[in-house]
């Protein structure tokens, strides 16, 4: 399980959105999913998510008829403060959302679909085990109106995979991969580096499989620590060695001259994307995030954002069920960031991609350092002429230390 909510001020009981709120009618409006349900915890993972073991008075069957309850409470919410619009991009995270039944995943996007409508060409992902996939699950979900499957596939490499604690088998990515496809699912792929043990070599055969599958779209992820995991235990008891930086370093350079060799662009710090005549095929959903545009996050431990307004829900789905059930919002707390938090946010986010942020929407007093920036192979010269900072490769690997020197 995750750690603690973070601090807030108390949110409304009856999820309310405060009548001075700016919303913007226009901006676009995203819903996140959350399925908390997994099979097994796997030893790195800090997300809101329950084995069977860790329910205590909630029950998987009994899940979707209880988001489609907030989903409700959301049109109510939204129609009243005026911020009601269609929904670009839904996505299901989690979690596992592929160990419910489809047909539960398809009810819950129904329900979405009903509330808030769809807009034209609306982008719906699952994120899914590769275990869990069969060719009926992948054609119930396009039926009921899902785009695009987010499969984890973490690594190629058996021991890799053990040291992380996945327990799919290798083989049965491209079973997935495969069932996705054939149900004219676009399928994106996901890889994470740096594992106890992994070697240069090992996560080369990784990207090699990743390729194989041809899917348009990799999203790639160093491995870190999360306090409070399995894994985190294990390298403090010294059991298993921390991840090595220059390892990764030299991991990430490989990934990106791979995946540009390939045909994709990387749009994100650990995205990318090959682009057809059809579609770029980036992750619109994601881009929502990082624009820091508007979606409601459903299910328990959600986060949602409209309008610079904030708020999560309590974490447990029993303690998420009651709430609903009593007619009351399961929000636990809100907040709406000060301009100097929004700020630094902004920051954080728009320089993790492609495009980078403009120079005029640095802080004003942090401008001029965008030079030294330059000076040190951080931040692309020619683009920074033409008004935006975007980062080089090398930018890339110290992303953070670009952002401190433009906002503190």
């Amino acid at each position: 399980m995750a750690g603690p909510l973070p601090l807030g001020d108390p949110a409304p009981t009856d999820g309310a959105l405060p009548v001075d709120l700016p919303v913007d009618p226009t901006r676009p409006f995203s819903a996140y999913l959350h399925i908390p349900f997994c099979r097994v915890r796997c030893g790195y993972c800090d997300f809101n998510t329950y084995t069977s073991g860790e329910l205590r008075g909630a029950r998987q069957e009994d899940y979707a008829e209880t988001l489609t309850t907030e989903i409700d409470l959301a049109r109510r919410v939204l129609t009243d403060a005026g911020a009601l619009r269609p929904m670009d991009t839904v996505f299901f995270g989690g979690g596992t959302p592929t160990l419910l039944p489809a047909g539960d995943l398809a009810r819950m996007l129904d329900a979405a679909a009903s509330a808030f409508g769809l807009a034209p060409n609306a982008e719906v992902t699952v994120e899914a085990n590769p275990d869990t996939v069969t060719p009926e699950v992948a054609r119930v979900l396009a039926d009921a109106g899902v785009t695009r499957l987010s499969i984890g596939m973490q690594s190629a490499v058996p021991r890799v995979l053990a040291a992380l604690d996945r327990t799919h088998r290798p083989e049965n990515v491209r079973t997935a991969v495969d069932a996705a496809k054939d149900a004219g699912l676009a399928v994106s792929v996901d890889l994470i580096y740096g594992a106890p043990g992994e070697s240069l070599g090992d996560w080369e055969a990784s990207l090699d499989a990743a390729l194989a599958l041809e899917s348009d779209h990799i999203s790639a992820y160093a491995l870190i620590i999360e306090d409070g995991t399995k894994l985190a235990r294990q390298i403090r008891r010294g059991e298993v060695p921390a991840p090595d930086d220059d390892l990764q370093a030299d991991m990430y350079e490989l990934l990106d001259a791979r995946l540009s060799a390939a045909g994709f662009d990387w749009y994100e710090i650990s995205n990318w994307a090959r682009p057809t005549a059809e579609s770029d095929n980036r992750s619109r959903h994601n881009l929502a995030y990082w624009r820091g545009n508007d979606w409601w996050g459903f299910g328990p431990g959600a986060h949602s954002h409209v309008a610079g307004l904030r708020w999560w829900n309590v974490k447990h789905p029993a303690a998420y069920a009651q709430r609903l059930a009593a007619g009351e919002s399961p929000a636990a707390g809100t907040e709406r960031p000060d301009p100097q938090a929004h700020m630094l946010e902004r920051v954080l986010l728009e320089s993790r991609l492609a495009e980078g942020i403009a120079v005029a929407d640095l802080p004003a007093g942090n401008r001029s350092r965008v030079a030294g920036l330059i000076a040190d192979g951080l931040v692309d010269a020619a683009s920074a002429v033409r008004g935006r900072v975007r980062l080089t490769l090398k930018g890339r690997l110290l992303a953070d230390a670009v952002v401190r020197e433009l906002t503190d």
